[in-house]
């Protein structure tokens, strides 16, 4: 089983690779996913509502849904997993970024979703939906670029949702049971 996904990773990276990416289109993939470096721009977002009164709450749950994912994915399964990027695994691929760590999960998934979902959960749809987009393009970025495998990403994703989702459920019992 673990051969068949590898394998459909390589080759979905190499149709990506042969049909979708475009001598114009790079330089915005490129922007869009070095947002997603560090988790920058969830960051950058994550310390404006921490600011902003109205939002702390949102600032907060974005702050722990961004450490928890990153604990799981950065310091727990990179580690565990030790899956080497794909391009040094498939000789036709050619990545358009350097990546220095392991592949499994996509950091940039886990840090997007995670602090994207908890967005559009608890802002108005129109902040929220635009950051779930933003979100959901710099996963994808990450398969243009030739720095992750689909299974990466989703897995990665997968870890940001959960973050996301078990920090706003304690956020919510936590907030009850103060007011009991």
């Amino acid at each position: 089983m673990v051969q068949y996904i590898t394998e459909l990773d390589g080759n979905i990276l190499l149709l990506i690779q042969e049909f979708l990416r475009f001598e114009w289109l790079d330089p915005v993939v490129l922007f869009l996913t070095s947002l997603g470096n560090g988790g920058a721009v969830w960051i950058v977002l994550t310390a404006c509502f921490l600011i902003w009164k109205k939002y702390q709450r949102t600032g907060m749950d974005m702050a722990f849904a961004l450490l928890l994912g990153a604990l799981i994915t950065n310091v727990l399964l990179k580690n565990l997993v030790m899956r080497p990027r794909p391009y040094t695994m498939i000789p036709e691929l050619h990545a358009l970024v350097p990546a220095s760590d392991w592949s499994f999960p996509s950091g940039h998934s886990t840090s997007s979703i995670a602090a994207s979902f908890v967005m559009y959960r608890e802002l108005p749809r129109s902040m929220g939906l635009p950051a779930l987009i933003l979100a959901v393009v710099i996963c994808l970025s990450r398969l243009y670029v030739g720095v992750h495998y689909p299974s990466d990403v989703l897995c990665g994703a997968a870890v940001g949702l959960l973050s996301a989702v078990c920090v706003m459920y304690f956020t919510k019992h936590r907030e009850a049971a103060q007011t009991e």
